[in-house]
């Protein structure tokens, strides 16, 4: 009789120890998912047929351009929890973006001469999930290890770099772009990897800067039962409209 009594009573204990039902569900069931990376939607039919446009809409490129609603960024990192055998991909996002990208066109050689895109991180919500964790919680977490109090902007600024021609047409384009990332008050070089297509006044970007949050003074956040890698890839999904 004690024996039978002592095992669910176990139980119970292994579940508090491990903070509960839904730590139970997360570390045994392995429900997890994560979005898809950021990038650039499938062509529209008449955005396809502008590729093959006049040399005038090429022309069009060329001016400043201001990053509009409907624009996102955020980041991902590789979580580890006790117990599991594989990783899992933390992901938050905001629609807190703003910005502003600069292409000029000379001697008919198309550059992108400057961009500055500034992140609100205080409003970057998790858009994984993870059976019976709330993760809501990491978002405090991230904020803390950000002091988002102190510095709650990153900001990335491009330096020129040359774009195909083709890109301005509508045609999607893969860039390789340098420029400068600041987060909790450090600057570090890094190269973005854009996805960019321009036709008539509106143009989109997408793409990563894979990152480590340590050469920027940031320790990986810690919870009870998790390790959090230092990688970090921050993505991008800009929706950009030609100024008058």
């Amino acid at each position: 009789m004690r024996r039978r009594l002592w095992i669910p009573l176990a139980a119970v204990l292994a579940l508090a120890t491990l903070g509960g039902g839904g730590a139970y569900v997360y570390f045994f069931s392995g429900l997890r998912t994560a979005p898809s990376a950021l990038t650039l939607p499938s062509p529209t039919p008449s955005a396809s047929a502008s590729a093959t446009a006049s040399p005038t809409t090429v022309n069009a490129g060329s001016g400043s351009w201001t990053v509009t609603s409907g624009s996102i960024a955020g980041y991902r990192v590789t979580e580890q929890f006790a117990g599991q055998s594989s990783s899992h991909e933390a992901v938050a996002r905001t629609s807190g973006v703003s910005g502003e990208v600069t292409i000029t066109q000379s001697a008919g050689a198309t550059q992108m001469t400057s961009a500055k895109i500034t992140v609100e991180l205080s409003s970057l919500a998790s858009v994984d999930s993870v059976a019976g964790f709330n993760v809501t919680n990491r978002d405090r977490i991230v904020q803390q290890a950000l002091d988002t109090g102190s510095f709650p902007t990153a900001v990335f600024e491009a330096t020129g770099v040359s774009i195909p021609a083709a890109a301005t047409s509508g045609q999607t384009m893969t860039l390789s772009v340098p420029g400068r990332l600041t987060v909790h008050g450090v600057t570090k070089n890094v190269t973005a990897i854009l996805q960019l297509r321009v036709g008539g006044t509106s143009a989109q970007i997408a793409g990563k800067v894979p990152t480590n949050m340590t050469d920027f003074g940031i320790s990986p956040p810690t919870a009870p039962f998790v390790t959090v890698q230092p990688g970090v890839t921050i993505e991008v999904s800009l929706k950009l409209e030609k100024g008058s």
